[in-house]
């Protein structure tokens, strides 16, 4: 103890700068996700005093359709929107890395969608290019292709998600054309020395040289697609419908906590999305050995 009090009383000056985000991180984070695992073992609807139920609402979870619905829809949009959004970010990326005029511009333009993708506004306007009325049936209409609602179609209507959510691949295209410049050229030297197409020089020489970047890029839009959240709301006023077919988890979570009033089952569900992530985000870091590849 003594040792403790000597080191607070040498160091009170920085934990006095350090305070205003120690309060913040005790109020706006520590405090809320502590009295939200309390919450996911109560009945709690706002308006009476939580009730102890224990297990019950992590039990209730495995026998509600509509919630095992929301993990099939969000793990659909996970593994089709995650892989063709990097992969679309890292062609562009090669693209630019081929040393075009104006590059910053284009890195620009093309990094606009990362930044206004995932607000209501764009949303808004995701529903009108979709809707029955909207450009896609126009443009398609042009050339002679009968439209369709693609929102009000089950069989469509997750993917016109997806496309925003692949639209939106500015910031991961940034990374990727970072990750290119850091490549050395004399290893592409070598490669077209001995004989090598740009199919072999990126099997063997980007590819392998990317994996951090890939590996990076992978984890953190996992974790985000994962919480997408206003796009689904938006696009599907709230219902997530048709059928279910947009109930992404975190807009079934919403609408049990803040339409239903049900705050302790939409805690239990915060905690166990957070157990999903952890779960896939360690499985991805165990597997990484086996395909990232580090220079050193």
């Amino acid at each position: 103890m003594h040792a403790i009090r000597t080191f607070v009383k040498n160091n009170w000056v920085g934990y006095l700068f350090l305070s205003p985000w120690l309060i913040g991180f005790v109020c706006l984070s520590a405090f809320p996700m502590g009295f939200s695992l309390y919450l996911a073992f109560t009945q709690y609807d706002m308006f009476s005093a939580p009730h102890w139920i224990g297990m019950n609402n992590f039990i209730e979870m495995f026998g509600d359709r509509k919630f095992i619905a929301s993990l099939k829809v969000t793990a659909k949009y996970v593994l089709i929107g995650v892989p063709l959004q990097l992969s679309f970010a890292l062609f562009i990326a090669l693209v630019l890395n081929r040393g075009i005029g104006g590059l910053r511009i284009y890195r620009a333009v093309y990094y606009l969608p990362s930044l206004f993708g995932g607000s209501v506004a764009i949303a808004l306007l995701w529903r009108q290019l979709f809707g029955a009325e909207g450009l896609v049936n126009r443009l398609l209409g042009s050339i002679g292709i009968e439209g369709m609602n693609w929102l009000s179609s089950p069989s469509t209507a997750l993917y016109t998600l997806i496309i925003l959510t692949i639209w939106q691949f500015g910031s991961s295209m940034v990374i990727f054309l970072a990750g290119l410049k850091q490549i050395p050229t004399d290893l592409y030297e070598s490669a077209r020395i001995d004989g090598a197409g740009r199919f072999k020089q990126f099997s063997n020489i980007t590819a392998p040289l990317l994996t951090p970047i890939i590996f990076f890029n992978l984890v953190m839009h996992i974790i985000s697609a994962f919480q997408a959240f206003t796009p689904a709301y938006i696009v599907s006023g709230g219902t997530g419908g048709p059928l279910n077919s947009t109930l992404f988890y975190t807009l079934y979570l919403y609408q049990q906590g803040f339409t239903h009033f049900l705050m302790g089952y939409a805690s239990a569900m915060a905690w166990f999305l957070l157990l999903i992530i952890a779960f896939v985000t360690a499985l991805m870091f165990l597997s990484s050995g086996k395909w990232v590849f580090y220079q050193e």
